[in-house]
């Protein structure tokens, strides 16, 4: 019976997680806080009953999806939230971990949260592999952008009509000369750094099609299918199957547009219409996608 439904707030930390019980009579209290560790999680849970009548969620955060899938083991029925949609008072200016778990557990009882995809283990390390590759492409426009800038503040330019980064640019990088022992150390750095951040992506790239090869059957058909649009290459089918997830939970179109961010903004009241650029895409970008 759902009266007899226990649901239990988890404000997670890397070490810590305070835990509060929303009972269904309506009493809402904190527990304190335990350690962030597999056997202090099940003995709480076993401490607060059995698990069938337990509900449990916990923020969407640093911390990944580890608690969530423990919680599932355990038979325990858990929840990740979106923490941007909960609810919130105004005016309230006090935030500790134990308020946070008790809000969370109030909130998820009334059902006033959000819950996030919780993507399984195939799909995940997708996206770690995704964003790494990602990672790697930031740090070499950073690279890039501190040797040019060094050359500029020197006045070392390429040739007239020469597209920076290509061979006939990399071949001028490596004639460039300072007679400066300092600046010319300077330099060499520099150009490692981007020649290494280049390496990195060429590897992770490769990493990207093996893992491709190696995964299961129905994500490779899925991103088989999304490289068939025009202007979509492997890597950006695998960003998109890696970050947005598999497509069928999304009822409407309009919901996957919402997700993935390119909804135009409306803020309108009676007569005021107010309408905004759509909001940056909440995807990585990607080469060649």
């Amino acid at each position: 019976m759902t009266t007899k439904l226990r649901y239990v707030g988890l404000d997670v930390h890397a070490e810590t997680i305070a835990v509060a019980v929303a009972e269904a009579d309506g009493e809402v209290r904190g527990l304190g806080v335990i350690p962030n560790r597999p056997e202090s999680i099940g003995r709480l849970m076993r401490k607060l009953g059995p698990a069938e009548r337990l509900r449990a969620c916990y923020e969407a955060g640093p911390c990944g999806y580890v608690l969530y899938w423990q919680l599932t083991r355990l038979g325990v029925r858990c929840e990740v939230v979106a923490p941007t949609l909960i609810p919130t008072k105004a005016g309230d200016r006090v935030k500790t971990d134990r308020r946070d778990a008790e809000r969370l557990a109030r909130c998820y009882r009334a059902g006033d949260l959000t819950a996030v995809w919780v993507p399984d283990a195939a799909t995940e390390a997708l996206r770690d592999l995704v964003r790494a590759r990602e990672a790697a492409k930031q740090d070499q426009l950073r690279a890039r952008h501190r040797l040019g800038k060094f050359l500029l503040r020197h006045g070392r330019q390429p040739p007239d009509g020469m597209k920076t980064w290509t061979r006939r640019h990399r071949d001028w990088l490596a004639t460039v000369r300072f007679e400066a022992l300092a600046q010319q150390a300077t330099l060499v750095d520099y150009r490692h750094e981007v020649d290494h951040a280049g390496d990195r992506i060429v590897r992770l790239e490769g990493a990207i099609d093996q893992a491709v090869a190696a995964a299961p059957a129905a994500l490779r058909t899925v991103i088989a299918a999304l490289q068939t649009l025009r202007g979509i290459r492997q890597v950006g089918a695998v960003t998109i199957v890696s970050e947005v997830g598999t497509l069928r939970r999304f009822a409407h179109p309009r919901q996957l547009m919402g997700y993935s961010g390119p909804v135009p903004r409306e803020h309108s009241s009676g007569s005021a219409i107010r309408r905004g650029r759509s909001p940056r895409r909440a995807m990585p970008t990607s080469g060649g996608s």
